[in-house]
């Protein structure tokens, strides 16, 4: 333990130029005092390292000395080769240089570390997109990244869902954020934290001023609070369904982000459920389902179903088309 504790603190020094003794004691979970006996252990063995005491002082290597000691565990050596899928990497350019960068790190592992390492890569395989899902168009993310990367304020077109032209912002960008396959630009706009899908940004550009972000604020923190807005957005409806049981495990999975209640009930052909809903509309989404599932409560997501249902059967029943939607609309037939 003694060992790789004092490897730790001789890549962290390298990292840094200064580091008080009390941080390198709380990332390592020792005492202060067990550094300084580590850092006299260090210099003891040759290695350039000594300690300046005071409110300003730390511990310092002496600039230029670096080691080519990688340090790495066999399980260390595993981890950094069961990566994301390279579409990450590709969308911010650096897919050729995470390959060139593996290839050197396979180049340093000691000889024992190899094969390990070697058959991580070949056994594990990262896909970060759901089944049955199309995948998000390309996106462009280079004006992004830089004004992320240089700390400046960005001007977007942007396209909102449902919308039929893009609005037009100019935010202050925290960072890039790749959630389940999709970029997102997390960014304040006049001092309230935003999420702006990166495939809905029509164009980008960085502007000459530096950005304001909030004081004490980065990218995880502002993250955190936006992931909670919409994973925690109160349901307006709650709607009772009853679910046939062989189906049951297809439609928790799907509807996973709006289940009340785990299911419950005795009939053995039958288990019940509560969804949170937005909106009595919404509970249309069950019709998927077909006669598999039925909607108990309320009255009115029942009339929702009933005339929805009703409208297909009129579509396909061989009652014709309503003539409004035949005129207004127009009709386009694939064959």
């Amino acid at each position: 333990m003694k060992a790789d504790r004092l490897l730790s603190i001789l890549l962290l020094l390298q990292t840094r130029s200064l580091v008080p003794a009390a941080e390198l004691a709380e990332r390592l979970e020792v005492s202060v005092r067990t550094i300084y006996r580590d850092v006299e252990a260090l210099s003891a063995a040759g290695v350039p390292v000594w300690a300046e005491r005071g409110r300003a002082g730390g511990i310092s290597l002496l600039p230029g000395y670096r080691t080519d000691v990688t340090g790495l565990t066999a399980d260390e050596a595993r981890a950094l080769f069961v990566l994301a899928a390279a579409g990450t990497h590709d969308a911010l350019g650096l897919g050729e240089a995470i390959s060139t960068a593996l290839r050197k790190v396979m180049a340093a592992l000691p000889a024992p570390h190899r094969p390990a390492a070697e058959r991580t890569s070949e056994r594990i395989l990262v896909d970060p997109e759901r089944w049955l899902r199309v995948g998000p168009a390309p996106v462009e993310l280079g004006e992004l990244q830089r004004a992320v990367f240089a700390d400046l304020r960005l001007e977007l077109s942007y396209r909102h869902s449902g919308a039929a032209a893009p609005s037009g912002y100019a935010v202050d960008p925290y960072g890039l954020v790749s959630k389940a396959g999709v970029w997102y630009l997390v960014a304040d706009l006049d001092g309230d934290p935003r999420l702006f899908r990166a495939d809905r940004v029509r164009a980008a550009r960085v502007l000459d001023e530096p950005v304001r972000r909030r004081p004490g604020l980065g990218l995880p923190e502002v993250w955190a609070v936006l992931r909670e807005r919409i994973e925690e957005q109160p349901a307006d409806v709650l709607v009772l369904v009853r679910v046939r049981r062989h189906r049951l495990d297809m439609f928790t999975r799907i509807h996973a982000g709006l289940l009340a209640s785990p299911p419950f009930g005795d009939d053995p052909g039958w288990a019940e459920v509560r969804l949170g809903l937005r909106s009595v509309e919404a509970a249309r989404a069950v019709l998927a389902f077909g006669a598999d599932v039925e909607v108990i409560d309320p009255p009115e997501a029942r009339a929702q179903l009933a005339g929805a249902a009703a409208d297909v059967v009129a579509l396909y029943g061989g009652t014709g088309r309503p003539a409004d939607q035949a005129t207004v609309g127009g009709w386009l037939t694939v064959s």
